[in-house]
């Protein structure tokens, strides 16, 4: 399918979405009101983004997994627990050691370096003193997608995580969700702004952290329309949004919250 032009509009200024319509999108698994996929224009990343979801993750009205992998052409979305390598998840050879896993784990904000979005953690979990240097070389990264207790299985299960870097967000300001869904901790960020940041820090193009959080925005402008207009039924009274538990996109979230342990 090629790639389609960008909606050349505010996300806010969209028309109310048609109740009637609730089909899911095959390519983003969301209903019609809520799919924003004629306007993603795919983006050429050099970092490899691999992720893993949880086969319980559940929230396909607010999740953002596979809107961020729509979005980059060197990208994998699998769902499952676990895989034997690397390779097998990504279906291409790739060795573990050349990659790096966004898991936040025990690590506080406190104890990463002020100066810094994106940090590499030593197998201790302290902050490797030459940041730079330990990012070179790096292939590609992987973030899991599910609960707080949910990515703490997808990194016990999969054993070879243990080879590749370790990475930890620092954010300088919050996730887009804002009041539709509470963050049990500054850092909590979606996959997509994950993704975003850490795929714009390493390549030095901050134009994917733009273009990645204006497809962001506009889905929960969607979303916020839609559910203003009751176009979502009985699906938004499930969905994790306003007034859910505290929720992390990526490294895991809670239910939603112990803060789990590499």
């Amino acid at each position: 399918m090629p790639p389609q032009e960008p909606i050349d509009a505010d996300p806010l200024d969209i028309a109310p979405p048609v109740a009637a319509d609730t089909a899911d999108c095959p390519r983003c698994s969301k209903p019609a009101a809520l799919c924003i996929c004629d306007a993603v224009t795919p983006i050429d990343n050099k970092v490899g983004l691999l992720v893993l979801q949880h086969p319980q993750e559940q929230d396909r009205l607010l999740g953002s997994a596979r809107l961020a992998t729509l979005h980059l052409t060197n990208s994998v979305f699998k769902i499952g627990l676990s895989w034997p390598s690397l390779a097998k998840a990504l279906g291409r050879p790739a060795d573990p050691a050349e990659w790096a896993i966004l898991h936040l784990g025990s690590a506080r904000s406190s104890d990463l370096p002020k100066d810094r979005e994106l940090v590499v953690l030593d197998k201790k979990g302290v902050a490797i003193p030459d940041q730079d240097h330990a990012l070179k070389g790096v292939k590609g990264i992987v973030i899991f997608d599910g609960t707080w207790a949910q990515a703490k299985t997808l990194w016990w299960r999969n054993a070879w995580v243990l080879k590749a870097k370790r990475l930890v967000l620092n954010p300088r300001r919050a996730s887009l969700y804002g009041g539709l869904r509470r963050e049990p901790r500054r850092e909590g960020l979606s996959t997509i702004e994950a993704a975003a940041l850490t795929l714009s820090r390493m390549e030095q193009r901050p134009e994917i952290e733009t273009a990645l959080h204006a497809s962001f925005a506009l889905m929960l402008a969607r979303y916020r329309s839609a559910q203003s207009h009751g176009a979502l039924g009985d699906r938004a009274a499930v969905s994790k949004g306003s007034g859910g538990p505290p929720k992390k996109r990526w490294g895991g979230r809670r239910r939603r919250s112990a803060v789990s342990k590499p």
